[in-house]
């Protein structure tokens, strides 16, 4: 028997004879003093977002690469990440390659062991996509693939992020019961409602320590 099997059994063998309490769980606890008007929820997610230096722009699906472009020049910076064979991948391909000034393009299509320092240390900025929000908490729902794993939005300094307006949810238990978590947990999902920040004993705060220091969302509006 392995540690864990043994760990669980002796887990199992302690509830015997016992009764289960029952469970009094209010789910309008958890979502009526967090329920948004569809109007609304850009608004909430955006002053919580905000609040904590996010950046917030909105635009819509046939703008946003010419939008995430002058991001670029106006940060000045060299080159952007993509997931080149994703949908916003694609698009961004397609607007570069009509307009060759732009900053570099570099693809996260090779393991990370293959070009870790240029990761790590020549990569000033992503883009990557979401699942959703949650307006409640000011959040991003952030899910990685095989395609656009994690450290594209954890790696490079400047993380971008596309957002469409529709999914963002009111509060996390609708996320639960919309995407059915109680039946499978997702194995890497992020709530993100910011840029990477941390406090030393001073009390003094530092953005970009474990993580991004700029979060920039691009929320798509429905047309």
């Amino acid at each position: 028997m392995s540690a864990k099997q043994n760990i669980l059994a002796k887990l199992r063998k302690s509830l015997t004879g016992t009764t289960p309490v029952a469970d009094n769980f209010d789910v309008d606890l958890v979502t009526q003093p967090y329920t948004y008007a569809p109007e609304q929820r850009i608004a909430q997610l955006r002053k919580l977002m905000e609040a904590v230096h996010t950046e917030i722009h909105l635009t819509t699906d046939e703008d946003w690469p010419a939008l995430l472009a002058k991001l670029l020049g106006d940060r000045q910076l060299p080159s952007l990440l993509i997931a080149p064979t994703t949908a916003h991948g694609q698009r961004i391909t397609q607007h570069w390659a009509n307009n060759p000034h732009l900053p570099a393009l570099k693809a996260y299509d090779r393991p990370v062991e293959e070009w870790k320092a240029e990761l790590f240390n020549d990569t000033p900025a992503s883009l990557t996509t979401t699942l959703g929000a949650i307006a409640a908490t000011g959040s991003l729902i952030l899910w990685p693939t095989r395609e656009e794993p994690r450290l594209m939005s954890l790696a490079p300094p400047v993380h971008f992020a596309l957002l469409k307006a529709s999914a963002i949810r009111d509060n996390f238990y609708q996320v639960q019961q919309e995407f059915e978590w109680a039946q499978g947990m997702p194995t890497n999902a992020l709530l993100v409602s910011g840029p990477s920040k941390t406090a030393d004993i001073e009390q003094v705060l530092a953005y970009g320590a474990h993580g991004p220091k700029d979060l920039v969302v691009l929320i798509l509006e429905d047309q």
